[in-house]
């Protein structure tokens, strides 16, 4: 059965996109990683959220532009939001409702993962119960501001087990794995 990964590179200050969802910043930091290329073969279908999916892009201006992983990376991707577009994009649905974007991601990845794009999508699946394991690659960059990799108003304490830890030219990676599901409630403790 498909398990759900959050991967994203963030900056040492724990931000994943710059203000205004600015991800130029990410350009610089993008380069061989044999972490990444083992993953992206892992990986069997994208679960990613709106303001990702129409958002800026690193690749902006390049052959990879609108790319997954650059251009690494082909399949199904599932976006969850309320807004559908008119014209229909080619290997992209849309998707209402978290359980049903769940469900059809990991149908469609199968034994594979389904690697979450987004940070608002990765903390609905964290307070649903449902994310896995949480891959972050930590850029050598502070931004001072912009999208954090995880937030939630009143705090919360989401407990993570290290299972892995890389480094490479362009970051360091931190592979954890969500210990016992634990999903946090509004202003609650987890665990």
């Amino acid at each position: 059965m498909a398990k759900m990964l959050y991967s994203v590179t963030m900056s040492l200050d724990g931000f994943i996109a710059g203000p205004g969802g600015d991800m130029s910043w990410l350009a610089d930091h993008l380069g061989p990683d044999p972490l990444v290329d083992e993953i992206i073969g892992q990986v069997g279908a994208l679960l990613v959220g709106r303001t990702t999916f129409g958002g800026d892009d690193p690749y902006k201006g390049t052959e990879q532009e609108g790319e997954a992983f650059g251009g690494g990376w082909a399949g199904p991707q599932f976006v969850l939001t309320h807004r559908v577009p008119r014209a229909s994009v080619p290997g992209v649905t849309f998707v209402g409702d978290l359980d049903s974007a769940v469900a059809a991601a990991k149908a469609a990845a199968g034994d594979k993962y389904v690697n979450v794009l987004g940070a608002s999508v990765a903390r609905q699946c964290l307070e649903a119960g449902v994310l896995d394991e949480v891959l972050v690659f930590i850029a050598p960059v502070m931004l001072g501001d912009g999208v954090r990799l995880f937030d939630h108003p009143g705090g919360t304490n989401v407990r993570l087990e290290r299972l892995r830890v890389s480094q490479a030219a362009p970051a360091t990676g931190l592979w954890m794995r969500v210990v016992d599901g634990a999903a946090p409630e509004a202003g609650a403790m987890s665990g």
